[in-house]
């Protein structure tokens, strides 16, 4: 997936499949995207060389930005250690310590008193090989954040903001729709970056917003229920839970719930999808 340049040339050379972003109003726009942040922390994934580090800085009250790159962390670190509201963290994503990093810190409230936390907005731009990986993280986590603005794959973004029925929708939809509301909101071409990447890449903004509570599932076992609903796209849904559960119990809660037994998990609302979960458990 693309990373972010700076926009002065550099002598470091892309060495993990990077593409810098070389657009510089798309840059402004991706940041523009996260709305008024002098008053907010801001984590950014991948800041590459550091283009949207550099806009970042001059509006977000802190910003942390993670970078797994050795040598482009030690860069960024020197480009930018006299600027006292941005910190540098050289690590993955996927192993960053939220608690830590956002977490209460000892002795930082009296006792008895309920640590208010701060939400946090995160920019960045995912690889497409872990996009689901970092996704689901952010969504465990996501008591620590309100809004993504994020860069990803255009078809990964078409499959972000999927409604059931079409072809597009599946487990990486329903999952990202259960935690969040999702707006699809520019692409950029593959002439925006350096070197251009053979995909287009869209800009997405996830609203944190659970619907665990309204649809009354359990994340754990809704989550687990959604994997084996989508577990082969082709298969109707009553094959693809077969396993989990008797013909019986399945017909007599897709009866319940008003689900056809032929039916294809992509064509099943969340809502839906929470009722045939709901008639399943109080069958057993």
């Amino acid at each position: 997936m693309p990373r972010m340049s700076a926009a002065r040339p550099s002598a470091v050379k892309p060495k993990l499949g990077q593409h810098f972003l070389a657009d510089d109003s798309a840059a402004l726009e991706l940041v523009e995207a996260l709305g008024d942040i002098s008053q907010h922390t801001v984590l950014e994934i991948g800041p590459g060389r550091g283009a949207l580090t550099a806009l970042l800085a001059k509006r977000a009250r802190r910003l942390i930005a993670i970078e797994v790159d050795r040598v482009l962390a030690a860069q960024l670190r020197m480009n930018f250690s006299l600027i006292p509201n941005v910190e540098i963290v050289e690590g993955d994503i996927l192993a960053i310590d939220f608690d830590s990093l956002f977490g209460p810190k000892p002795g930082s409230t009296r006792p008895g008193m309920e640590h208010l936390i701060q939400r946090v907005r995160v920019v960045g731009n995912l690889p497409y090989f872990i996009t689901s990986d970092i996704l689901l993280r952010l969504f465990e986590y996501r008591r620590y954040f309100d809004e993504l603005i994020l860069m990803v794959q255009r078809e990964v973004a078409d499959r972000l903001a999927a409604k059931p029925g079409k072809s597009e929708y599946g487990l990486l939809s329903a999952t990202a729709q259960l935690y969040t509301r999702v707006d699809n909101l520019f692409t950029l071409a593959p002439g925006s970056f350096s070197p251009p990447p053979k995909v287009h890449s869209s800009v997405v903004r996830l609203t944190i917003d659970p619907k665990l509570e309204s649809l009354n599932v359990p994340e754990t076992e809704f989550i687990s229920f959604l994997k084996l609903a989508f577990g082969q796209k082709r298969k109707t849904l009553m094959n693809n839970l077969k396993g989990e559960y008797s013909r019986k119990a399945l017909r007599n809660a897709m009866e319940q719930a008003k689900v056809k037994p032929e039916v294809r998990a992509e064509a099943l609302s969340l809502e839906k999808s929470a009722a045939l979960f709901r008639a399943l458990s109080n069958g057993q």
